[in-house]
């Protein structure tokens, strides 16, 4: 069974309508790196969902997104920074669609009052197909001189030039 290596991404931005497709963008290139084509549309889309909520209704703009692949699970998560911002009512229909689109979600406070929003997407590791090395094609036409079949003594005076002309 192959096991997949986990991997952790951190981008910092500041929301903007512009700046959204740009985190897209981004996002999608790095699950493409790590083989996870198949979940590039869906966390894209929630997080796109998301950046453009905190985009409308938040005060402070300035945005934290993680992704973590364990191998099993890809979870993405949303920092904000606007203690006002209230996801059970700003946030609601959001949340609604994420909810319906992922395998888990959540919200959860830090220290400083400002909330992350996450959700998970479950897949397996992609399948990478080993690459068979093919025997390369002879493209000579005429046969060269295998150094075994050169006398010992041509072989000889030919090292004993290099030897000379190294020193």
């Amino acid at each position: 069974m192959k096991t997949a290596v986990p991997c952790y991404y951190h981008l910092d931005v500041e929301v903007s309508p512009e700046r959204v497709g740009q985190v897209r963008r981004i996002l999608a290139a790095h699950l493409r790196l790590w083989d996870l084509e198949t979940l590039v549309e869906p966390v894209c889309r929630g997080t796109e969902l998301l950046l453009k909520a905190i985009d409308e209704h938040a005060t402070d703009k300035n945005t934290s997104i993680e992704l973590w692949w364990n191998g099993q699970h890809l979870i993405t998560a949303i920092g904000e920074n606007d203690c006002e911002l209230r996801p059970d009512q700003d946030l609601r229909a959001c949340l609604e669609h994420i909810a319906v689109m992922s395998d888990g979600w959540g919200c959860c406070a830090t220290d400083t009052g400002c909330k992350v929003i996450w959700f998970s997407q479950r897949a397996r590791a992609g399948e990478r197909v080993p690459l068979v090395p093919v025997a390369p094609a002879p493209s000579l036409r005429e046969v060269l001189q295998v150094p075994r079949e050169v006398p010992v003594a041509a072989l000889a005076s030919q090292s004993g030039g290099v030897l000379e002309a190294a020193r």
